[in-house]
């Protein structure tokens, strides 16, 4: 598994000094105001990089990029990596050889930024190692755990209850229109237009039975007096059959030769 992992690039710096420091002689920390600051031992490049869970600064020349030390890291903050206590630009780091000797020098950094994203690039490289730790510790548990059996055994029934379930109810209900023959009519569909239906012709009873009255006929000639005058004319014929004889069947040759004598009489009255 080691053999398959790669290496990867987290940060890289063209500029960095590096100190020879003094041996620590309390357990105050490191101080970069007792170095020599304005006579480094040695300039060139700074690479961090990674490997599976362990970083490596690399100091590198910055024209050949020949390596010049490194100092694994396993853990951060820890003793490979310390800041200094007077400044955020200098840090003291562990270098090792491939012998297993190590030693520890400063390092410093002329821009502020500089100094600032080496410290980030250190702290989400192990942030994310963290997290693996976690999760293979999570997932190694989960297979120690004895696994639960869900499944039915044999002959092994549920109940469900299901009376208390709300039926789904639907739209409100349609209003229905009910005729006089008692049939339901649906409503029109919404955008119609509604029809009233046709009022069917009377029929020919209702004709026969209904009597107009007769039109009156005006003349222009004629005065509402005569109008009145004609109206009466009947009234007065009503009584001539008074002065006929007694005798029912009189002399029917009488009647009829005084009828043609009669003179006739204008009516506004229509003769049917």
């Amino acid at each position: 598994a080691a053999e398959l992992e790669y290496e990867s690039v987290l940060c890289v710096k063209t500029d960095v000094n590096v100190y020879r420091i003094p041996p620590r002689t309390s357990n105050r920390g490191y101080r970069a105001s007792d170095w020599k600051l304005d006579h480094p031992d040695w300039t060139g490049r700074l690479r961090v990089t990674s490997k599976g869970k362990t970083a490596y600064i690399k100091l590198e020349d910055k024209v050949s990029g020949e390596l010049f030390a490194q100092a694994p890291i396993d853990q951060y903050p820890g003793i490979a990596v310390e800041t200094v206590t007077d400044s955020s630009r200098y840090f003291v780091i562990r270098i090792q050889d491939g012998t297993g000797r190590s030693a520890f020098i400063g390092i410093g950094f002329t821009d502020r930024g500089d100094a600032f994203d080496f410290n980030v690039s250190l702290q989400d490289h192990f942030k994310w190692v963290k997290q693996e730790t976690e999760i293979s510790k999570e997932s190694q548990e989960a297979d120690t755990r004895p696994k639960l059996d869900l499944g039915f055994k044999e002959g092994q029934t549920i109940k469900l209850n299901i009376g208390n379930m709300m039926t789904k109810k639907g739209g409100a209900a349609k209003p229905r229109a009910s005729g006089s023959g008692g049939l339901s009519l649906l409503p029109p569909p919404p955008g119609s237009k509604v029809v009233v239906p046709p009022i069917p012709p009377p029929s020919s009873t209702a004709i026969a039975n209904h009597v107009t009255p007769p039109p009156v006929l005006k003349s222009s000639n004629m005065s509402n007096a005569d109008i009145l005058l004609d109206l009466e004319a009947p009234a007065s014929a009503s009584k001539a059959p008074a002065a006929a004889p007694t005798d029912l069947w009189g002399d029917f040759s009488t009647a009829s030769s005084a009828v043609p004598n009669q003179a006739p009489q204008q009516s506004n009255w229509v003769q049917f």
